[in-house]
């Protein structure tokens, strides 16, 4: 497979920001992107951007409009994130855009591949304050490049692949969705409260609410787990970056605040309003910004807790009292303020049970997804060394 630079089959612009201080500049018909809308993408094409310039502003800051088909190269904070132009557009200075020569590029070829380089990407960041790759270095970037028709084959069966994923996802999300709505179809709206069930509050309900220490810990490569927001925000239990405590240190700090099997989590700093119940039975402690709640299990379920919590009533009440704008802080007396619906046990109990069977159905998806992602990988892979699609 012939290996050639960027700069030798496609034309590298980069972008541009009109000055911010100018409202003539803004609020305009030309799409113009920024890193951040690269998150609402959709299926690599991106065809809206949050904020549009007019065309004084365009022809101020000396920028190019961008063809469809342009491929989208985050180059700075962060570096690696990849795009395809779906409208004629134009970026800010954090991206190099790579407009290709169609006679012997494809971009969603390119497209794939970049994304499939992330690791390698960030490799070529240079940078004391913040890393960043130049115009010349994605210039230099090789890649490897085979006949057209080769590289279309390999953009179909990567669409395939990558189809399967996003639907798979979708169902997961569905999943998602189903438990959300099975809560309000059987409970109704916690704020209206139509049932006239028990009225709480989490103050009350719990007998037990406290953070993690609020001192730094020291932590060790293995060990015991020491949660943080981070570890609990996506609504499962991720632990790809967790960091780890000893067990001595463990032993030193459980007095303050241990999380049991059965627990609720709740997070108060930074990213606050958010609950997951311990349904693993390991020992970890929990930082300063996640709260523990202890409550009595014969008049709570676990899991109806959970989503009580999670619901837009209790999220709403817990934005209303967290504190501070950079550092952001549902304190402990606020949050036993934030009041919660307690419907009878036994319906309570029949929630959980509907959530454990969609939770197993769920849980089966996603070993699923972890092998299409794994699969695409593989092809991936095999598709940038030349193999299996000659």
């Amino acid at each position: 497979m012939e290996i050639v630079k960027l700069k030798d089959v496609a034309e590298i612009v980069s972008g541009s920001t009109p000055k911010t201080n100018k409202k003539e500049y803004w609020e305009g018909r030309i799409y113009w992107i920024t890193p951040a809308d690269l998150e609402k993408k959709s299926n690599g094409y991106i065809y809206s951007t949050s904020r549009k310039i007019t065309d004084e502003g365009f022809e101020s800051s000396n920028l190019k409009m961008l063809p469809v088909g342009t491929v989208l190269l985050t180059t700075r904070a962060p570096i690696g994130k990849v795009a395809l132009a779906g409208v004629e557009l134009c970026t800010n200075q954090g991206f190099k855009n790579i407009i290709c020569n169609s006679a012997v590029l494809d971009s969603e070829y390119l497209y794939y591949y970049l994304a499939s380089q992330y690791d390698q990407l960030n490799a070529l960041g240079r940078g004391a304050t913040f890393k960043e790759i130049s115009k010349k270095i994605v210039e230099d970037i090789v890649i490897p490049l085979p006949p057209i028709k080769i590289q279309q084959k390999i953009v179909q069966v990567l669409d395939k692949a990558q189809s399967l994923i996003d639907k798979r996802k979708e169902q997961i999300e569905l999943m998602d969705e189903l438990i959300q709505s099975t809560f309000y179809e059987m409970f109704g709206d916690p704020a209206i409260n139509k049932h006239s069930w028990t009225n709480s509050s989490i103050g009350e309900s719990c007998y037990f609410v406290k953070d993690g220490p609020h001192k730094s810990l020291e932590y060790v490569e293995s060990g015991i787990p020491f949660v943080s927001v981070k570890d609990i925000i996506k609504g499962k239990w991720d632990f790809s970056e967790v960091r780890y405590i000893s067990n001595e240190v463990y032993e030193e700090n459980k007095s303050r605040c241990k999380p049991d099997y059965g627990d609720i989590l709740y997070t108060k700093g930074g990213t606050t309003g958010y609950a997951k119940l311990v349904d693993i039975d390991i020992k970890f402690l929990n930082w300063v910004h996640i709260a523990v709640l202890k409550f009595d299990k014969d008049k709570i379920n676990g899991k109806y807790f959970e989503q009580m919590l999670n619901s837009k009533y209790c999220y709403e009440q817990a934005q209303k009292y967290t504190r501070g704008i950079a550092n952001r802080d549902l304190v402990l007396s606020q949050m036993k303020r934030i009041r919660i619906v307690v419907p009878p046990l036994k319906l309570q109990n029949q929630f959980a049970e509907i959530v454990q069977k969609i939770e197993v159905q769920k849980q089966l998806m996603e070993q699923s997804l972890t092998e299409m992602e794994n699969n695409y990988n593989s092809l991936m892979q095999r598709a940038f060394s030349g193999k299996s699609f000659n």
